[in-house]
C-alpha cells in the first residue's frame, strides 16, 4: 500500500500479545489433555489425541510467535487535522479513514495486562462505530486522546 500511515503502536505490544497467545494456547492445551485422557479411558482412536496435540503445537507457534509479529508490523495510524488514518490486519489489510467531523468522543482503555506494560488503547467513537488503536504508550495515548478531542471540536466548529 502506498502512503501508509506513519505512526506505529508500541513495541511492547508484541510482548503483551504473546502473553495473550500463551493464555490462549494454555486453554487449548487443557482441552487437548482432557481429550487425551478420554482417548485412554474409553479406548477411542489414538489419532484423536495425536491430532489434538498437533493442533495445540501449531496453535502455540502461530499465536505466540507468528501472529503478534505480523499484527504489530501491520498496525499503523496517523492523525491529521482532517482525518484519522488506521491500517491493520494480518492477511487482509484494512485501511480506515475516519473524518474528524464524525468523531463524537475519544476514550482510553486499560485492562490489567495493559496497565502492567504501561499501555493503553484509544477508542474513537463515531455515530456508526467505534475505532480502536491498541497498545499505545500511556503518555502517547493521553496525548493522542487530547489531540483528537481538540481536532474534533475544531472540525465541528468549522462545519
Amino acid at each position: 500500500m502506498k502512503n501508509q500511515p506513519a505512526q506505529r503502536i508500541s513495541k511492547r505490544a508484541l510482548t503483551l500479545w504473546r502473553i495473550y497467545g500463551v493464555i490462549h494456547s494454555f486453554i487449548l492445551l487443557l482441552i487437548t489433555t482432557a481429550l487425551t485422557v478420554a482417548v485412554f479411558l474409553w479406548n477411542w482412536p489414538w489419532w484423536l489425541a495425536a491430532g489434538a496435540g498437533g493442533v495445540a503445537v501449531l496453535d502455540a507457534i502461530l499465536f505466540i510467535w507468528v501472529v503478534p509479529g505480523l499484527r504489530w508490523k501491520r498496525w499503523r495510524y496517523e492523525v491529521s487535522e482532517q482525518n484519522i488514518d488506521l491500517q491493520h490486519g494480518i492477511f487482509i489489510i484494512t485501511r480506515t479513514l475516519v473524518p474528524m467531523v464524525r468523531v463524537q468522543h475519544v476514550d482510553t482503555e486499560q485492562g490489567p495486562l495493559l496497565r502492567k506494560f504501561r499501555l493503553s488503547t484509544i477508542s474513537i467513537s463515531t455515530a456508526a462505530t467505534i475505532h480502536k488503536i491498541p497498545a499505545l504508550d500511556e503518555d502517547e495515548a493521553e496525548r493522542l486522546r487530547q489531540s483528537i478531542s481538540s481536532l474534533a471540536r475544531v472540525a465541528e466548529d468549522d462545519v
